[in-house]
């Protein structure tokens, strides 16, 4: 199940990773950055999943690595659409994927954590977790306003 809703994950990021790069090449790869740091953690945490469900480390790298490949697909994919159809319409889809995956998913984790941990750590628990939420939304805030002002030459 992990790695057919990660294969349809990688295959919106290809999506959207394409159809960036038929934009301009400043937002090509402004998004695989920004879709990379998404990535990272993410197939690590599948890969640990695997790993528990008791697969073997060469089955659960074979799999994750599967599932990357779908990638690939939606990049090629994206790029057709994006040079011939409005690229929009692909970033609305991989807009609401990411909002989905942090509001929904991780927030019901960090709810999760507060509530296991003693009481006395509770502040620090909370804090610590929305300093990073406030660290992504800070970062994504500056990426959006000075878009503009970049320069690559």
């Amino acid at each position: 199940m992990i790695t057919v809703s990660d294969a349809v994950h990688n295959f919106i990021d290809g999506l959207a990773i394409g159809a960036s790069f038929t934009l301009s090449l400043l937002t090509g790869f402004s998004t695989s950055i920004a879709i990379f740091c998404e990535e990272f953690p993410h197939e690590l945490g599948d890969f640990v999943i695997l790993l528990n469900s008791g697969m073997s480390v060469g089955q659960a790298a074979c799999f994750n690595l599967l599932s990357a490949m779908c990638c690939y697909l939606g990049l090629a994919l994206g790029i057709l659409l994006g040079s011939s159809f409005a690229p929009n319409a692909i970033f609305a889809i991989a807009g609401g994927m990411f909002l989905y995956i942090s509001l929904a998913d991780m927030v019901r984790h960090l709810l999760i954590v507060i509530n296991l941990k003693m009481n006395c750590r509770r502040v620090a628990f909370f804090l610590i977790q929305n300093a990073g939420l406030f660290t992504g939304f800070t970062v994504i805030l500056l990426i959006t306003l000075f878009a503009g002002d970049i320069n690559l030459g």
